[in-house]
């Protein structure tokens, strides 16, 4: 059975920092590159970052490259966002992805930014 369990999220002032973690279980995690995406209210699922198989050189869109670093640990099976320096335009729900091959989402952790 796979799973893919997000958790670390939560509210936080502006200008904070948060770090999400996704534990997966079920496949073989370190093959495939996995991806952090996230929805926010009344808007389209958006992808926030992407990470290869090794860990090496994400991938980041305009809107959080410089603020927020992703990463992976391969022998926990985990996958990582460190979120700073964040804006209420971050609030949302933030799900981990397996995009490769069969898809697989989480169900997400709520982010919420707010003074």
């Amino acid at each position: 059975q796979v799973q893919l369990v997000e958790s670390g999220g939560g509210s936080v002032l502006p200008g904070g920092s948060l770090k999400l973690s996704c534990v997966v279980s079920g496949f073989d995690f370190s093959r495939y590159g996995m991806n952090w995406v996230r929805q926010a209210p009344g808007k389209r699922l958006e992808w926030v970052s992407g990470i290869n198989s090794e860990g090496v050189n994400p991938s980041y869109s305009n809107s959080v490259r410089g603020r927020f670093i992703m990463s992976r640990d391969n022998a926990k099976s985990t996958l990582y966002l460190q979120m700073n320096d964040v804006t209420p335009e971050d609030t949302g729900v933030y799900y981990c992805e397996k995009n490769i091959g069969t898809y697989y989402r989480g169900q997400g952790t709520q982010v919420t930014v707010s003074s």
